[in-house]
């Protein structure tokens, strides 16, 4: 019974120990700084629980970890976020396979780490907190221009490295063109997303226009919504819309061609990283039934990635600054 008692202080204390550190920020300190840490944070351990086996277990708890952070340098240890297209529990099942690949590619360990919203994805490379990002064209641009951030590569749908969005309406709806749209309630995906209200008003109506509208976050959220008549009209991504075209959806417009989704980088990460990241996702390409399943899950229809250049956004640009122009 006293072993028993033994192994589960000890495993107590190295769940407690788990709670108050982030592991995947440990490996930035030395083993100095880590012993210092241990020594400060010890009492908490010894107050919650007393005797001679916590003492030596959380003693040689810090001081293997010490060791290990000598051996294991930080820029082994990528985190990849993504701007919120999903609830976070699907944004994780959509990422994760793509950060195992990665991983088991580069030989790096790449976890994922959600963002709640656009703006904290964004926020989140430039500090440095994710060290490459899944990122809409708007997104990107914000990243670039604020944090310098790199563009990796831009996924390709069905051999196509462009997409479109599109205003949705039911099936049945009597809506059939944008000006029928005036008075009607609409809905948009995140509100700090600046390239949806771009389309819309590029495409002949002004948000004070509708009656009334608001901001769903996801794209499912806004198909759903329309479909359900909670709103008269919604805007989409391309892939979304054909999910949900069966189940009731009508598209009324469809914007030009748009540069796709963008996997950009902290201007700070090394080049050898940049340049090993790269070269895993340029050589993921759809040629076996396991990397289909690791785009697919990234997003139905995806086949690949090629070489993104900052130049392919320009086009973004105009748009944003033509819709800005209007206000």
């Amino acid at each position: 019974m006293e072993i028993e008692q033994q192994q589960d202080e000890y495993k107590y204390n190295l769940l407690l120990f788990k709670q108050n550190f982030d592991f995947r920020r440990i490996y930035v300190y030395d083993s100095y700084t880590l012993i210092i840490a241990g020594v400060i944070c010890m009492p908490k351990l010894l107050c919650l629980h007393t005797g001679i086996v916590s003492f030596l277990s959380a003693t040689c708890l810090f001081i293997t970890l010490a060791v290990y952070a000598d051996k294991t340098p930080a820029a082994e240890v990528l985190q990849l976020g993504s701007v919120a297209m999903d609830i976070p529990a699907e944004m994780v099942k959509r990422l994760t396979p793509l950060t195992k690949y990665l991983s088991s590619k580069t030989g790096l360990t790449v976890n994922f780490h959600a963002s709640p919203n656009l703006d904290t994805a964004v926020e989140d490379l430039g500090a440095n907190t994710t060290q490459i990002a899944y990122l809409t064209p708007a997104a990107y641009l914000e990243a670039h221009e604020k944090y310098a951030a790199i563009p990796l590569v831009n996924p390709l749908n069905k051999g196509k490295s462009t997409f479109n969005l599109m205003i949705a309406v039911q099936k049945d709806s009597a809506i059939k063109s944008i000006s029928d749209l005036r008075g009607k309630k609409f809905a948009f995906g995140d509100k700090k997303a600046k390239l949806q209200p771009a389309v819309v008003e590029n495409a002949g109506i002004k948000l004070e226009e509708f009656a009334s509208y608001d901001y769903l976050n996801h794209y499912d959220n806004i198909a759903k919504a329309v479909i359900n008549g909670d709103f008269d009209a919604g805007i989409l991504k391309d892939t979304v819309a054909e999910k949900f075209a069966a189940q009731g959806l009508r598209i009324i417009h469809t914007s030009p061609p748009l540069p796709s989704y963008v996997f950009a980088v902290n201007k700070n990460l090394p080049p050898k990283v940049i340049a090993k990241l790269k070269q895993a996702m340029l050589e993921l390409k759809s040629d076996t039934e396991e990397n289909k399943a690791i785009l697919g899950a990234l997003e139905k229809g995806y086949d690949g990635f090629e070489a993104a250049n900052d130049k392919d956004f320009d086009e973004i640009r105009k748009l944003l600054a033509h819709a800005k122009g209007k206000k």
